[in-house]
């Protein structure tokens, strides 16, 4: 959300709104599959067959629902993976998960290190804020559960909006409307940094699987995401406007840095629970796919048993770690965003989710034929997949560019100096 203003400051006031609004719409649409995939693949063993292919064995045990499928749990993107594409595609998108999630708790840590450093006037060296974030976004994130992590969430999300609210007062009161472009002529460079900014902001789909896993009625995972995306949405383009109008070009990303101090001090203060929440829910999953890939078959999943206790504990503390190098090793704030979205949000929220509902219509026992009868769905699985392909290729180049060049220009100092 803070880096949302400045892409309204790079393309102008209507093009930012709909590129915001149409990632909402987006994500909201990439929902709905993921849920159908979630819903249509609930139980049963992970020792799934591949069936774009020839099965190995001409009658197999299918599951009601599931087509020419083995009973399946989809628990985490890596079972949805194998799935797929068998074991490649398991530890690819279970890999892609953990990294995802130690991106997104790094973003996190930064954003608290900002949050720090405003709140104390920039006297210690940043790495040490980060270092001190992350102590206590290592202690929240040690709950063996995402039901003891649900309040805490509460907690957060009203962190954030009170926090938006006073940052949005702030500048109203301290900036006249400043000149606002309608549509402003850039680069395609900027134009696409621009992009990434909503891409990043609605990354959570890559958690949807565990979240639904633990939810007491699955069925109606879709009227939370309704929720969530709508409510997002409009909170995006309500923040960045309300910044945008009021300070204008200059901007800044987060855009509390843009206030002057009095008013920066109190959102980020206020926001302190939502980047601390926030980044030990994205530690809690990575640690999470970890320990359910190890004990799925065993009482240490379910049962308080010193062997589980050791290892969940052990892989919470790698994940964090894990975040904090990777926060004190990408130079900014953007930086980490851009590569984050360009990596992994591409496909998680967007171009692997296209495949989910090609693969289930192609197993529906009809195949190519479904995917005629089906036209529309299957072009916009497609369009999701090579958007997301194309978010990708593009958002990766740009953002190591980016990350090469304020390094050669010492923008930034070297990783884990001050």
């Amino acid at each position: 959300m803070l880096s949302l203003p400045s892409t309204l400051a790079i393309v102008g006031l209507v093009p930012g709104i709909i590129l915001i609004v149409f990632f909402g719409i987006f994500a909201l649409f990439t929902s709905w599959i993921l849920i159908q995939f979630k819903l249509r693949h609930p139980e049963g063993k992970p020792d799934v067959i591949p069936v774009w292919f020839p099965h190995p064995n001409p009658n197999p045990p299918f599951s009601k629902g599931s087509g020419n499928i083995l009973a399946s749990a989809v628990h985490t993107m890596g079972d949805a993976g194998y799935i797929l594409f068998g074991s490649i595609g398991r530890e690819t998108l279970a890999f892609g998960t953990i990294v995802f999630a130690i991106f997104s708790a790094g973003s996190l840590l930064v954003s608290g290190q900002v949050a720090l450093a405003s709140l104390s006037n920039n006297k210690l060296c940043l790495t040490l804020y980060t270092g001190i974030f992350a102590i206590p976004t290592l202690l929240c994130s040690l709950p063996r559960t995402l039901e003891q992590l649900g309040w805490f969430s509460i907690l957060a999300v009203i962190s954030i909006i009170i926090a938006g609210i006073v940052g949005m007062v702030g500048a109203g009161i301290t900036f006249p409307i400043a000149p606002v472009a309608i549509v402003i002529s850039t680069d395609f460079t900027q134009a696409f940094n621009a992009l990434l900014n909503p891409v990043f902001a609605y990354t959570g789909h890559f958690m949807f699987f565990v979240l639904i896993s633990e939810m007491k009625h699955p069925a109606h995972a879709m009227r939370a995401a309704w929720v969530l995306q709508t409510f997002a949405t409009i909170v995006y383009v309500v923040f960045a406007v309300v910044f945008y109008l009021y300070v204008g070009a200059d901007v800044q990303s987060p855009a509390f840095s843009s206030l002057p101090i009095l008013w920066q001090k109190l959102a980020y203060g206020i926001a302190i629970p939502y980047f601390l929440i926030s980044g030990s829910l994205y530690s809690h999953t990575a640690a999470k796919a970890l320990f359910v890939r190890f004990f799925r078959h065993s009482k240490h999943l379910y049962s308080r048993t010193l062997l589980g206790g050791s290892v969940w504990m052990f892989l919470v503390v790698l994940m964090n770690v894990a975040a904090f190098v990777l926060a004190v090793g990408v130079p900014t704030f953007d930086a980490l965003i851009n590569i984050t979205a360009s990596l992994f949000a591409s496909w998680y929220t967007y171009g692997i989710v296209g495949v989910f509902w090609l693969y289930d219509a192609w197993v529906d026992d009809r195949k190519m034929a479904a995917w005629r009868q089906r036209w529309l769905m299957t072009g916009l699985s497609v369009g999701t997949v090579l958007a997301g392909g194309f978010i990708c290729v593009i958002g990766v180049y740009i953002s190591v560019q980016q990350i090469m060049d304020a390094y050669a220009s010492g923008q930034v100092g070297a990783p884990f100096s001050c």
